[in-house]
């Protein structure tokens, strides 16, 4: 089962997120962009939550994108309008974290993303030298500078539409909206992000997003 749809602390993944959006009033619209072949998304385990789903998901993040924002024109979505791209595995994104990046960025010409400076050692492997246990290390990495980025990602539907398209003009399948946009020459902005809004990767995660989860609801 795709992981949007594991059950953590009695709910669906996405239901989190869905939930999240829906607290924040200033919000026209949650699109929910999924797969077309998507046998398991159930719209009534999230009643009471205000989006819409369109069947418009892409071979890749980047066209998954694209095809949402030309989703949003259907509900009267300018190109000057913001957008927030979110990925479904960040449950723990709450109302205020993101009402923090719209406060930040609401006024900034190009917008930015969510993100944390890097705490950790970053150690490059060696090439060709496979993964863990067998890797072995080439060099350390300064971390100096370094940010992990996040989700939310903020910006004007006109200027991410035409940074997608043109990053799939010069063959470039990138990995967030901030990429595209710096591929067009701009440098958005960091906003400081929380460790709560991890994305869930690994299988030992959930029991991770269980535990922030659960104690939130039993708040």
């Amino acid at each position: 089962m795709p992981k949007q749809y594991r059950s953590v602390a009695g709910r669906d993944l996405l239901h989190y997120t869905l939930a999240a959006f829906d607290a924040c009033s200033e919000f026209t619209q949650t699109l929910v962009v999924i797969s077309p072949d998507d046998a398991h998304f159930d719209a009534r385990r999230f009643s009471g939550l205000r989006f819409a789903v369109r069947r418009c998901g892409g071979a890749s993040r980047q066209a998954t994108v694209s095809n949402g924002l030309a989703g949003l024109a259907e509900f009267g979505a300018r190109d000057e309008d913001w957008v927030l791209v979110h990925d479904a595995a960040r449950p723990g994104i709450t109302p205020a974290l993101i009402r923090s990046l719209v406060e930040a960025l609401k006024d900034d010409p190009v917008g930015g993303i969510m993100a944390l400076p890097v705490a950790d050692t970053l150690k490059r492997v060696a090439p060709g030298g496979g993964a863990a246990p067998l890797a072995r290390i080439a060099r350390t990495e300064a971390r100096d500078g370094l940010w992990q980025a996040q989700t939310p990602q903020m910006f004007r539907i006109g200027m991410l539409r035409t940074a997608i398209e043109r990053a799939r003009q010069d063959g470039h399948d990138l990995t967030d909206e901030a990429s595209a946009i710096e591929w067009l020459g701009h440098a958005p902005r960091l906003v400081q992000g929380s460790l709560r809004n991890f994305k869930v990767t690994y299988p030992e995660d959930f029991a991770l997003a269980e535990a922030i989860l659960g104690r939130q609801a039993a708040n």
